[in-house]
């Protein structure tokens, strides 16, 4: 089968681009079908995303013809696309979506996003929604977030694949020396956005400090809509300069040495679907504490591989992280829980695998009905 996958790939890297890259990557998915793809990303670093630039139109326009020079001149029998859920990102697949329909090629949609129900009820959403969802093939990373889709698309058309990160070399053996630390480290892993609950987590930090409970929590990730001056700013306002700090973007080995040295993995998410960086947290046997989101309860055990707790709740996340923080012996166990979770759901070969099977699936389809 032929599959044209169009996806976002890096830059910059984000959670759908991470999984993009990874399916465009896959010894598996590319042995087994006969595969082409496209970059549906318009920006190429975390600041442009939600901007209007000139040089995203002109590519938005590169896509538009890419996609139709496959159409015309490949053929596809399948068309994988990565569709974002709301907003202007929505409207301008909706465009590309539609030129694929015009040649009526087959359509599966993965989503890596939700937020149609929030706009399902604006009317021209609504009729885009129809146009694009109603009696179409989707994949979703949870059935958690089947609710979101539910008034366009059919339960018999819903694949469930949950995302799958790669087990390289980690040092979660090191978890033995996680313990008797005079300053135990919380580690938050993330853009600065509002939206990923970096203020809940300082008030949160506030509050262990108020407590006098010694703790260090450092921040990585890209800057967002928020500034790493203002950021800072707000550390000296809220005196945290001491507990918090930001240190920007880190890869690789320094990722890496980051988790190893690391007690906690803290991710008050305010939206969210399945975020990666619990899974890379859980391969790296740290304990979590995230929130009621999304698909976040699929991956996160309350209570057994870490806590979950009410978004854009200060208090309630505190608590949790005093919990951890003093109880060390609890921070190994959860840790060792989650590290056995991620090894039995989110492996990349287990993601690969089940990737290649809902293609397999959708080609029998294919056939079936031609």
């Amino acid at each position: 089968m032929k599959i044209l996958f169009v996806l976002h790939l890096p830059p910059p890297i984000h959670g759908s681009a991470a999984v993009g890259l990874q399916i465009k990557e896959s010894v598996i998915i590319n042995e087994s079908f006969d595969c082409e793809y496209i970059n549906l990303g318009t920006s190429v670093s975390i600041d442009e995303i939600g901007k209007r630039k000139l040089a995203k139109v002109f590519r938005y326009l590169g896509i538009y013809f890419k996609l139709l020079r496959s159409i015309v001149f490949n053929r596809p029998d399948l068309c994988y696309f990565s569709l974002s859920s709301q907003f202007v990102p929505f409207y301008k697949d909706t465009v590309l979506i539609l030129l694929v329909k015009l040649f009526r090629i087959k359509l599966v949609y993965h989503f890596h996003n939700k937020g149609v129900r929030l706009r399902q009820h604006k009317y021209i959403d609504d009729k885009l929604y129809w146009l694009v969802l109603h009696n179409s093939t989707v994949i979703l990373l949870s059935e958690k977030l089947y609710p979101d889709v539910e008034k366009y698309v059919n339960k018999n058309q819903v694949f469930y694949c949950s995302n799958g990160i790669n087990d390289s070399e980690t040092q979660h053996s090191l978890t033995l020396l996680r313990i008797n630390k005079a300053s135990v480290q919380i580690f938050f892993l993330s853009n600065l956005i509002v939206s990923k609950g970096i203020f809940v987590l300082l008030d949160a930090c506030k509050i262990l400090q108020e407590k006098s409970i010694a703790f260090h929590c450092t921040m990585v990730g890209d800057v967002g809509d928020v500034s790493e001056h203002w950021f800072n700013l707000k550390l000296v306002e809220m005196g945290l300069s001491n507990n918090v700090n930001y240190i920007g973007k880190r890869y690789g080995n320094e990722k890496d040495a980051l988790f190893a040295n690391s007690d906690i993995f803290v991710h008050p998410t305010l939206n969210d679907c399945f975020p990666l960086v619990l899974l890379e947290a859980m391969k790296n046997s740290l304990p979590i504490v995230s929130t009621f989101e999304g698909g976040i309860p699929d991956i996160v055990n309350n209570n057994i591989t870490g806590f979950l707790v009410p978004r854009n709740d200060a208090s309630a996340l505190a608590e949790k992280l005093e919990l951890l923080i003093r109880n060390p012996d609890l921070r190994l166990e959860m840790g060792k829980e989650g590290r056995k979770k991620y090894e039995s759901e989110f492996t990349l070969s287990i993601f690969e695998s089940r990737m290649k099977e809902i293609l397999e699936q959708l080609d029998q389809k294919n056939s079936y009905l031609s």
